[in-house]
């Protein structure tokens, strides 16, 4: 996809040399940290990054404003942090003023009480919590659908039970 319009990227994430996953993954943790509207600049050579970038894009409410043949086979592909589409939960559980770990353990007992596929909705401003959830989730199988970034350190996490 090119686009006609001037794109001026806020962020510049070159991954040239490196294979897929690694330039979308690049892009996801970065454009987390953007404000909606801003433009990231990714440069990648790797050939999957141009199916991998547009279908995350796709269903993360981002978007790839316009692609540029770069020199050595290298793409750079301009990306708008969009407002993300937010998910339908089954189970909302705030737990704003609640200090680390409370949320991750009252998280935990929620989702063993639900059934798997149903989603859950955690909002939390415990600092520590962005890292330590990813993290839960990564080791214990459930699935971090989505994360919205409401302001400084506060946080909606939708969980999914395997």
């Amino acid at each position: 996809m090119t686009d006609t319009q001037t794109t001026e990227s806020a962020v510049t994430l070159d991954m040239t040399g490196l294979s897929c996953p690694g330039p979308i993954l690049g892009v996801k943790k970065l454009i987390m940290e953007m404000r909606e509207g801003q433009v990231l600049a990714l440069i990648s050579d790797c050939p999957a990054t141009e199916d991998d970038l547009f279908s995350w894009a796709q269903h993360t409410g981002n978007r790839v404003l316009r692609t540029e043949r770069r020199a050595g086979n290298a793409t750079a592909y301009f990306v708008q942090r969009g407002r993300a589409a937010r998910l339908t939960p089954d189970v909302e559980l705030d737990m704003r003023g609640v200090v680390c770990p409370g949320p991750i353990v009252q998280a935990k007992q929620m989702l063993n009480g639900m059934t798997a596929g149903n989603l859950l909705k955690l909002t939390s401003n415990c600092p520590g919590d962005r890292a330590d959830i990813e993290g839960w989730a990564r080791i214990t199988g459930v699935t971090l659908e989505q994360v919205v970034e409401l302001g400084a350190h506060e946080w909606e996490f939708f969980l999914r039970k395997a």
